[in-house]
C-alpha cells in the first residue's frame, strides 16, 4: 500500500498505487469513513499512456493482429483474434470451418489458463487463511469449526482447510493451480503457436496443421485437469457462501447496479461469414451470446446495436477532444448514422497535465454504451469477464450444445468423467447482486465453461479431419478502402477492434479492451467509472483500524473485475512530498 493517510474531519485518505497482484499501474484513491465503516469517496486512475491508436496509422493492415497483440503481455492472443476477425470483415473473408474450431480451441484454453493463474494464485491470496488471520481473524476462526458442504469432491473438511490450501507459496491447491496453468498454456500453444503472441493465426485462416495428434495432445492435456476443475468449483462456491453467512451483508462489497456488457466469443463456422450486414445473425450464433444487460434485463443481443451504442467519453480523462475533425466513418454498411464518439471516428489528442481529482486524473478513457432507450451513457463493465458472459448467455437462452446450454434463468455445464472424479453437470445461476464475490465466483464457473466447450470444438475438428475437410486458410487482397470492426471477448471482458482502410493503408485503428470500460474515471456526465462506483460507498467488514488496515475489503472488490493496465510507468512525485511504501507484491513470502 502507498499511503497518504491524513485526518479530514472523520474521513481517512488512503491510497493503493500501484495496487499489487494484478498487471499494470492501477491507482485507487480512497477516503475512508472508519467510524461508520464505509468507503467514502474513490477515484481509479492509471499513469499508463500507451498510444496504440496513434502508431497504427500508415501501417499495412495485415500487421494489425502481430502488432495489437502486443497491447498486453496477458491476453495478447485475444487482440490478435479480435484483430483478425475486424479484417476478416474489412477484407469480405470466410475462414475455412477447421479455422475456426482451432482458434475457438485455442481461445479455450487461454481463459482456462488465465482465470486459474488469476483466481487461484493471485485473487485468492485475499481469501486465504494468510490473509483472513490478518483481518478477520473471528471469520478464520469460525471457518475452523464449519463443515465444507464440497468435501466429497475436493477433500477439503473444513472451510479453514481450504484457506489454508490457496496460502501462497505453500497451500497445496495454489500448486497445483500453477501446474494447471503450464498444462493449459501448452493447449494453447497447440493450437495458436505461441503465447501470448500467436505465431500462427491470421485474416483468412490459420497456420496451424489440423492432424490427429493435434486433436489428441489437447485432448489428453485437457482431460488430466478436470479433476482439479471440478474441485476448484465446489471449493469457491463453500468459500464465497461462508463469507455470506459469517459476514452479514457481505453483498455490498464491490456491489453495483447491474449494468453488464459482453461481446461474445466463439464463432460458428455454420453461420459466421464476417459480413457486417450478416452480423446479428453469427454474432447471436457465437457460443457465448453476446449481449447488455440492464438492471437485470437484456434488453439487446445484437452485434450492431451494441457496435453504433459505443460511445467514447473523456471528462476526467487526460485527453483533448476530437468531435471538431472530421469523421472517418459517416454511416455503417447498413446505411445506420455513426456517431463522432463512435472508435470508428475517434481520434487520440494525449493532453499530460498534473493529476486533479476535481478535474483530469487518469489516461484511462470512459467508453460507455448509448442507451437509446433513456437517452442515458451506461458505465458497462464486464463482470470480469465471466460475470457478464455467464449472465447474458443464461438470458438469452440460445446456446444449446451437448456440453453447455443456457435454460434462460442459468447455465448448464456437462463436464465429462475424468481421472478421479465422475461426469459433472455444474449449474450457474444468476444471483440477485452485481458484487465481487459473484464476479469471482463466475470466473471459476467459466472454467468449466471453457473446459467443456472445448470437448465440443475437439469433436468438431475430429470430425473435418476424419472427414478431410483440412483446410485452414482463404487467400485474399487488402481492398483499397474498407471498414471492419471485430467482436470477442478478452480473459477479463468485452473487446472490440475498430478499423478503416484508406488507399491500402490503416488510417484510423481502435482497440477498446476491457480495461477502459471497467476502470475507467468520471466522464463528461460526472459519471465514476465501474471500479469506483463499485468501492465507493460500500461498507467495510475488515477488523482493523486505520493504524494497520490492510484494505482486504477493498482490494477484493477491485480485483473482483481482473484488472489489467500493462506496461506500468514511474510518476514523477516532484518535491516537498513524503509518502510511504509498503510492497508485499505477493502476501506470503515470509508466511510461515
Amino acid at each position: 500500500m502507498t499511503a497518504k493517510e491524513q485526518q479530514t474531519g472523520k474521513l481517512v485518505e488512503m491510497s493503493w498505487d500501484p495496487i499489487t497482484r494484478i498487471i499494470g499501474n492501477l491507482g485507487i484513491y480512497t477516503k475512508i469513513d472508519f467510524a461508520n465503516r464505509r468507503v467514502a469517496e474513490c477515484h481509479s486512475t492509471s499513469s499508463l499512456f500507451r498510444g496504440y491508436s496513434m502508431f497504427m496509422k500508415g501501417k499495412d493492415p495485415r500487421d494489425a493482429g502481430f502488432i495489437t497483440s502486443r497491447i498486453c503481455g496477458i491476453c495478447g492472443d485475444n487482440h490478435t483474434t479480435c484483430s483478425v476477425y475486424a479484417q476478416n470483415m474489412a477484407y469480405g473473408l470466410k475462414p475455412p470451418p477447421m479455422a475456426e474450431w482451432i482458434v475457438n480451441l485455442g481461445e479455450a484454453a487461454e481463459y482456462m489458463f488465465d482465470h486459474t493463474i488469476f483466481q487461484d494464485n493471485l485473487v485468492f491470496v485475499d481469501f486465504s487463511e494468510a490473509m483472513v488471520k490478518q483481518t478477520n481473524p473471528s471469520v478464520l476462526a469460525r471457518a475452523e469449526n464449519t463443515e465444507a458442504p464440497g468435501a466429497a469432491v475436493h477433500g477439503k473438511r473444513t472451510i479453514a482447510d481450504i484457506m489454508r490450501s490457496f496460502n501462497p507459496f505453500e497451500g497445496d491447491f495454489y500448486k497445483e493451480a500453477l501446474q494447471v496453468s503450464r498444462v493449459t498454456r501448452e493447449m494453447f500453444c497447440l493450437m495458436e503457436g505461441r503465447h501470448v503472441h500467436p505465431s500462427t493465426v491470421y485474416p483468412g485462416g490459420v497456420g496451424t496443421m489440423p492432424e490427429p495428434n493435434l486433436v489428441t495432445d489437447y485432448l489428453t492435456r485437457l482431460l488430466g485437469i478436470l479433476d482439479f476443475v471440478k474441485k476448484s468449483v465446489a471449493m469457491n462456491d463453500d468459500i464465497f457462501d461462508f463469507f455470506y453467512e459469517a459476514l452479514p451483508g457481505y453483498e455490498e462489497v464491490g456491489r453495483r447496479r447491474v449494468l453488464l456488457g459482453c461481446w461474445g466469443a466463439w464463432q460458428d463456422p455454420s453461420v459466421c461469414d464476417y459480413r457486417y450486414d450478416t452480423m446479428t445473425d453469427w454474432g447471436r450464433a457465437m457460443y457465448v451470446t453476446p449481449g447488455i444487460v440492464v438492471d437485470g434485463e437484456l434488453i439487446t443481443t445484437d452485434l450492431v446495436d451494441i457496435n453504433l451504442g459505443m460511445r467514447i467519453l473523456l471528462g476526467s480523462s487526460f485527453y483533448q477532444d476530437w468531435v471538431t475533425e472530421d469523421p472517418f466513418v459517416t454511416h455503417d454498411p447498413l446505411g445506420n448514422p455513426v456517431d463522432m464518439r463512435h472508435p470508428w471516428n475517434q481520434t487520440t489528442f494525449p493532453d499530460p497535465q498534473k493529476r486533479d481529482f476535481g478535474d483530469k486524473y487518469s489516461w484511462v478513457m470512459s467508453p460507455r454504451w448509448y442507451d437509446r432507450r433513456t437517452g442515458d451513457h451506461l458505465a458497462l463493465d464486464t463482470g470480469g469477464g465471466p460475470f457478464a458472459r455467464l449472465y447474458t448467455t443464461a438470458l438469452a437462452g440460445i446456446v444449446d450444445t451437448p456440453y453447455v446450454r443456457s435454460t434462460g434463468r442459468s447455465v448448464e455445464i456437462s463436464l465429462p468423467k475424468s481421472e478421479k472424479l465422475p461426469e459433472m453437470t455444474l449449474e450457474w445461476r444468476i444471483p440477485p447482486w452485481s458484487n465481487a464475490l459473484e464476479r469471482d465466483r463466475a470466473r471459476v464457473y467459466f472454467v468449466a465453461y471453457s473446459a467443456a466447450m472445448a470437448v465440443f470444438f475437439l469433436k468438431r475438428a475430429m470430425e473435418g479431419i476424419r472427414s478431410g475437410d483440412t483446410k485452414v486458410f482463404t487467400d485474399f487482397e487488402v481492398p483499397d478502402e474498407a471498414i471492419g470492426c471485430g467482436f470477442h471477448e478478452a480473459v477479463r471482458g468485452v473487446l472490440s477492434h475498430h478499423m478503416v482502410i484508406k488507399d491500402g493503408k490503416i488510417a484510423n485503428y481502435h482497440p477498446y479492451p476491457p480495461t477502459p470500460w471497467n476502470g475507467s474515471p468520471r466522464d463528461s456526465f460526472g459519471t465514476p467509472g465501474p471500479y469506483e462506483d463499485a468501492v465507493q460507498d460500500m461498507p467495510i467488514f475488515e477488523e482493523n483500524g486505520p493504524d494497520d488496515f490492510k484494505g482486504v475489503d477493498i482490494m477484493r472488490a477491485v480485483r473482483s473485475f481482473d484488472p489489467c493496465l500493462p506496461c506500468g510507468v514511474h510518476m514523477y512525485l516532484g518535491n516537498g512530498r513524503n509518502i510511504t511504501q509498503q510492497h508485499s507484491p505477493m502476501l506470503g513470502g515470509q508466511h510461515g
